[in-house]
């Protein structure tokens, strides 16, 4: 029998299929640590569930990094359809975000490797970036069906870089990738909002993407503060902002949990994680008890968001739902 002809192993079939959206998964737990992290100022007994979960996102994010790798190296067809496809590929700078997250995480105790997984993540998120906006202008061409909030992940991998930058010392890099992570959130903000009001409702798997609108002023916030360490009125705003799409996200939750489970439900949790740090940021800065209260709550909805996404994707892994082609 001719080689086209052989059948395809099932385990070459799920490596073909291992997608890029898993690095959300990273994004989610890396997330939940930094909030952990910042809540152990309130709640000091939070601290080391801190720790256990910063080595669980480690070990997590290193074996879909083997994953991915070993995809790209034995199936390239795979990854470059993957690159070329027009929603996929707004989340390859999942991967440089996470980094700058462990870059956050190991900054307390190791500077020198946080220095190291920053310039790699910053590097890596402006390449990736200056890509995919270079295909947004003129190399291919897009439909209004394409467009959904998951396309704010390159902006919103800009502003985290500030976060650990502006601590190591790079705070005119700092302000350059925040400055344009801001002028593409607002430019993504006016496009998604044009396509949610005026055109075709979003599919079922990618509605849980709503909740990504949450995350560019939140994570904004946390940057900002490291940038300035002041809460003027500009502070005041994105914070408010980071408050308000919560609301209007929690419109849409009812739609959202009745779903079928898809991987795309991991894009609840790293905005409700960074919407959680800026609250615990603000009430510790502003010494406002209300605030302390408010990441108390979204702390307590992180971690039973995280929980179910974590159990719903084991379930999926043993019941052999994960990496099957769409």
């Amino acid at each position: 029998m001719a080689d086209a002809e052989q059948p395809i192993p099932v385990a070459g079939n799920r490596l073909v299929n291992f997608p890029i959206t898993f690095y959300a998964i990273t994004m989610g737990l890396f997330g939940l640590t930094l909030a952990l992290h910042s809540a152990s100022r309130v709640l000091e007994w939070i601290g080391p569930f801190s720790n256990i979960m910063f080595w669980v996102s480690v070990v997590v994010y290193i074996l879909i990094t083997i994953g991915y790798a070993a995809k790209s190296l034995i199936h390239p067809a795979a990854l470059k359809a993957e690159w070329n496809h027009p929603i996929r590929a707004t989340f390859f700078p999942a991967a440089s975000i996470t980094l700058l997250l462990m870059a956050v995480t190991f900054l307390p105790e190791n500077e020198g490797v946080a220095n190291i997984l920053w310039i790699i993540g910053a590097v890596m998120q402006g390449g990736l970036t200056l890509a995919i906006i270079g295909r947004w202008i003129g190399h291919k061409p897009f439909e209004y069906s394409h467009i959904n909030p998951a396309w704010f992940i390159p902006a919103v991998g800009n502003v985290v870089v500030p976060v650990a930058g502006a601590q190591l010392g790079y705070v005119e890099i700092s302000w350059l990738f925040f400055s344009g992570g801001l002028m593409f959130w607002i430019i993504l903000l006016t496009l998604v909002m044009n396509r949610l009001i005026f055109h075709t409702p979003l599919p079922g798997k990618l509605l849980p993407t709503l909740v990504i609108m949450i995350a560019p002023p939140a994570v904004a916030f946390i940057s900002y503060l490291q940038l300035t360490q002041s809460i003027d009125t500009f502070a005041h705003i994105l914070l408010s902002l980071g408050y308000v799409f919560a609301l209007i996200v929690l419109t849409q939750i009812p739609r959202i949990v009745n779903l079928p489970f898809a991987m795309s439900f991991w894009a609840l949790s790293f905005p409700v994680a960074s919407l959680t740090i800026a609250s615990f940021r603000y009430g510790a800065m502003a010494e406002s008890p209300s605030h302390e209260t408010i990441g108390i709550a979204l702390l307590l909805v992180l971690v039973v968001v995280i929980a179910v996404l974590t159990l719903r994707t084991l379930l999926a892994i043993v019941r052999g739902q994960i990496c099957l082609p769409e």
